[in-house]
C-alpha cells in the first residue's frame, strides 16, 4: 500500500521539491498552500492531491487535517510553512513580528497538535519539521527568525518524549541557505537607519554561491522519513554542516564572538 506525506507550504523551494520528489518515489502526496488554484504544477501530477492550507488560520487547519485523513492513510506530517525576517529587532512593527511568530513557529504547532490524535490512534506516524541551521547558531540582524527557529528545535525535542509514548516520531531537518528561496517571497526585509552599515555587511556574507538546490535539501527530508532512525536532527546540506561543526569545535560562547568579529568587526572594534 502506498505511503502518504502531507506537506506545508508546497507551493515553492523546498515544499514543492519535497512532494516532486515523494511522488517519484511512489508515495501518495497531500500538497497544502494557501492558494492551490495557482498551483500549475503538481497538479498535473498522479497522486498529488493539493488541498488549501494557511498555517495561521486555525479553522482551516482543522478542516484540511480532517479532509486528509479521510483521503488517505497518512504515514509522515511535513511541516515547512514558513519565511524568513531579516531585521534588527528595532526596525520590526508589532505585525512583522506576530506574523513571523505566528507562521514559523504557532502554525507547525497547530498542525502537529491537529494530527496527534489521529496519530496517537494509530500507534504511529512521523512528524518532521523544516527547522534551519538558524535554530542551531545565530547570525547578526535575525533575531526574530532564530527565535521561531531556536523554539522549533526546543519544541521538537521535548515532543520527542510525549509522542515516544505512543510509538510517534518526531524529527527537524535545519538547511543552510536555499537557492530556490533566496530574496524571494520567502524572505521579508525590515530596515532602520541606525543599522544601514550592519545590514549591508550582512548582505555581503550571505553569498548565494554558498545556497543549496532545494532538491538537495528535500533528499534529507526523504532520508528522515524512510531511514527508520531514532535520531532527532538532521542538520542538511555541506554549508550547514560546515557552520554546525565549526561551532562544535569551538564552542558556543567563541563561535558568536567569531561570527561577530566576521560580520561586524570594523564597525564595533
Amino acid at each position: 500500500m502506498k505511503k502518504t506525506i502531507f506537506i506545508t507550504g508546497a507551493s515553492s523551494g523546498l515544499g514543492k521539491a519535497t512532494a516532486k520528489l515523494f511522488q517519484s518515489k511512489g508515495w501518495n502526496v497531500i500538497a497544502t498552500m494557501r492558494n492551490p488554484e495557482k498551483e500549475t504544477e503538481l497538479s498535473q501530477l498522479e497522486n498529488v492531491t493539493l488541498l488549501p492550507l494557511d498555517v495561521t488560520n486555525l479553522e482551516q487547519i482543522q478542516k484540511t487535517v480532517k479532509t486528509a485523513i479521510e483521503l488517505h492513510t497518512i504515514d509522515v506530517v511535513f511541516n515547512n510553512a514558513g519565511y524568513g525576517l531579516i531585521g534588527a529587532l528595532e526596525a520590526l512593527t508589532d505585525e512583522q513580528i506576530v506574523k513571523q511568530l505566528d507562521t514559523n513557529l504557532l502554525g507547525v504547532i497547530r498542525v502537529t497538535q491537529a494530527f496527534i490524535p489521529y496519530f496517537r490512534k494509530n500507534r504511529s506516524g512521523l512528524f518532521i519539521t523544516t527547522t534551519s541551521i538558524g535554530g542551531l547558531l545565530t547570525f547578526p540582524l535575525d533575531s526574530l527568525y532564530h527565535a521561531t527557529k531556536w523554539a522549533l528545535e526546543g519544541w521538537s525535542e521535548s515532543m520527542s518524549f510525549e509522542l515516544a509514548l505512543h510509538n510517534v516520531g518526531i524529527k527537524t531537518v535545519a538547511p543552510g541557505g536555499i537557492k530556490t528561496n533566496f530574496a524571494g517571497e520567502s524572505l521579508a526585509v525590515a530596515n532602520h537607519p541606525a543599522y544601514e552599515d550592519g545590514m549591508q555587511k550582512l548582505f555581503e556574507l550571505m553569498n548565494p554561491d554558498n545556497f543549496e538546490p532545494a532538491e538537495w535539501i528535500a533528499d534529507v527530508v526523504y532520508e528522515a522519513a524512510t531511514d527508520g532512525k531514532n535520531q532527532l536532527r538532521y542538520v542538511a546540506g555541506e554549508f550547514a554542516n560546515q557552520l554546525y561543526n565549526r561551532r562544535l569545535e569551538i564552542g558556543s560562547e567563541a563561535a558568536v564572538h567569531e561570527m561577530k568579529q566576521m560580520a561586524f568587526g570594523d564597525l564595533i572594534n
